[in-house]
């Protein structure tokens, strides 16, 4: 029983009945059926083959379509090489997982030349990669096609480690997504890492006080400070999930509950009345049903946020190379 067919399953036994999307406006599931019948295939053995010798690049190829959809929608404009292309932008800092893209790419290309965009496949690398790390899958809409748009000055739509609980709501809202959507997608956090230098001022100089973020738990402050001294590398990694960095769970949430959120606008989540309550849901102590839970929201959200602003029909192109221009 494949993990779609399973989550149904469960949801079935608890008396939920999931009658599947089969289409999002213009994107539609197995659009690839007939034009590359093993167009998704490829991706997925793609993916498990850098996800066999890196499991941190799931996360990385998470985050990818994530700040891909929030700028210029979901069109593989994060993908583009160039002096003021999109990646380039400061909030784009770190992103990976360009050459798993690459490599989908040049696979398809042998196999359907001009047929497969490298938003679809970044959409579908991204499900495999959740999937992989033992989240749920889902059947995602493809037929989006590839911007000819790439610039970093509108790259400021993204959101920040530093936004404030309602930032973090208009910015979401922006693009069409709700509080729900938001608390659910930052739960990809819990396969996420990031540099001590984006959260090391709450450990040590929290709002020019000297003091540090009264809403980080004191035995993990002391934990974090052993990790990050105060004037030592930033560049150094650190888990976003501190109990289970690999593995797609709600652990994440749990973190929050407890004042054990590394990013400073992920513990804010629990400070705000409407996002605490679905934090408070995710994090509940009721094992299954609640693991379960996140696992039947996250991809529902999934499917919200990649079909962010898509091109469609004959809008944009399919790309040769993902990082150029045709």
């Amino acid at each position: 029983m494949g993990a779609a067919h399973l989550i149904n399953f469960r949801l079935l036994v608890w008396g939920i009945v999931i009658i599947p999307a089969l289409s999002q406006g213009a994107l539609k599931t197995g659009f690839y059926s007939s034009s590359c019948q093993k167009a998704e295939s490829i991706v997925r053995s793609t993916v498990e083959s850098h996800f066999n010798k890196d499991p941190t690049v799931a996360a990385g190829l998470l985050r990818l379509h994530f700040h891909d959809c929030f700028v210029q929608g979901c069109d593989g404009s994060i993908l583009i090489a160039g002096a003021s292309a999109e990646k380039t932008a400061r909030p784009n800092a770190g992103l990976r997982g360009f050459e798993v893209i690459d490599d989908a790419k040049s696979q398809l290309e042998g196999l359907c030349p001009g047929v497969v965009s490298c938003a679809d496949i970044l959409a579908l690398a991204a499900r495999d990669a959740v999937d992989l790390s033992g989240g749920p899958s889902w059947g995602v809409p493809t037929g989006r096609r590839d911007g000819r748009i790439s610039s970093s000055a509108e790259a400021s739509s993204l959101p920040t480690p530093l936004d404030p609980v309602p930032t973090q709501k208009q910015k979401f809202a922006s693009k069409g997504l709700d509080d729900h959507d938001l608390v659910t997608l930052v739960g990809a956090h819990t396969i996420g890492q990031t540099d001590c230098l984006f959260f090391q001022y709450r450990l040590y100089n929290f709002t020019s006080t000297g003091n540090s973020d009264p809403s980080i738990n004191q035995a993990f402050l002391v934990q974090l400070q052993s990790t990050c001294p105060k004037n030592g590398d930033g560049s150094k990694r650190v888990a976003l999930d501190k109990d289970s960095q690999f593995k797609f769970d709600v652990s994440f949430f749990k973190n929050v509950r407890d004042g054990n959120g590394i990013l400073e606008s992920d513990q804010r989540l629990w400070g705000d009345s409407s996002t605490r309550r679905i934090v408070e849901n995710y994090a509940g102590s009721i094992r299954g049903l609640l693991g379960l839970r996140f696992d039947f929201e996250f991809p529902k959200a999934m499917i919200k946020m990649s079909s962010i602003e898509v091109k469609t029909g004959t809008q944009g192109e399919i790309r040769k190379i993902c990082s150029k221009l045709n």
